[in-house]
């Protein structure tokens, strides 16, 4: 009992274990499950191959109950992976390595792409979904060059919890869908183009001046970054009225 505040509050659980695994070459965050509900995700741009590994192991023996997940893997990477943890599903076209048993899923998530060349982000972004706690289903080649391919999937759109809505060129697709259907929506601009494009700025700029409201934009490419947060919009939609929902 504090003589001026009152009886002090049950102090949330704290992991026993340390919060940082030192591997030397990182310094890995071990308790940001703990913190936020999803493990550390291992960038692997600029890692080599046995950093990649490395880190990856470390992780996924902190977390046995659930997958871990390492994202932008170059090809040395990938096979490097497949050789060190046999375990591992490599996805080569979204350049993604999964480690573990998936949570058991939580809400779906729908991941809406214009066109086969945006499919490494799309890809991305699905299996960031699955990781993170969330169903998770494709609806690609949807371009507005043919609308009448939204439109015929139109009815599907309204059956999830949130959307991934990918798309180079002009960027117009997640306007069109954001004009569909209210549900919660993340777009991502490809670098998929030609020369004004700007490597996906076009599309970037154009969602981010989207008509269609609701319409939350991630950087250039960042398909991890919006299956992030499309996962944890579709986990805590299923959350009971009155709380604060699920991690």
């Amino acid at each position: 009992m504090s003589p001026t505040l009152g009886p002090v509050p049950d102090q949330p659980d704290q992991p026993d274990e340390p919060a940082v695994i030192d591997l030397g070459y990182a310094r890995l965050d071990a308790d940001r499950a703990h913190r936020t509900g999803d493990p550390e995700v291992v960038y692997g741009a600029g890692k080599t191959p046995e950093q990649v590994v490395g880190t990856l192991t470390a992780l996924a023996a902190r977390h046995l109950e659930r997958a871990v997940l390492a994202t932008r893997l170059g090809r040395q990477a990938q096979a490097a992976l497949r050789a060190a943890l046999p375990a591992a599903v490599v996805d080569p076209v979204g350049r993604t390595a999964l480690l573990g048993p998936l949570p058991t899923p939580r809400g779906r998530v729908g991941v809406v792409a214009a066109g086969t060349a945006d499919a490494p982000v799309a890809a991305e972004a699905a299996t960031t979904v699955a990781v993170h706690g969330a169903g998770v289903e494709r609806i690609d080649d949807v371009g507005v060059a043919g609308l009448h391919r939204l439109l015929a999937v139109r009815d599907r759109l309204d059956g999830f919890d949130a959307l991934v809505v990918v798309a180079g060129m002009e960027g117009a697709l997640p306007s069109v869908v954001g004009g569909l259907t209210g549900v919660p929506l993340v777009a991502v601009p490809t670098s998929t183009g030609y020369g004004t494009g700007a490597g996906g700025l076009a599309a970037l700029l154009a969602m981010l001046n989207s008509c269609a409201p609701g319409v939350v934009v991630v950087n250039v490419d960042n398909g991890y970054g919006a299956g992030v947060h499309a996962a944890r919009v579709a986990r805590r939609s299923l959350a009971p009225a009155g709380t604060a929902g699920a991690p």
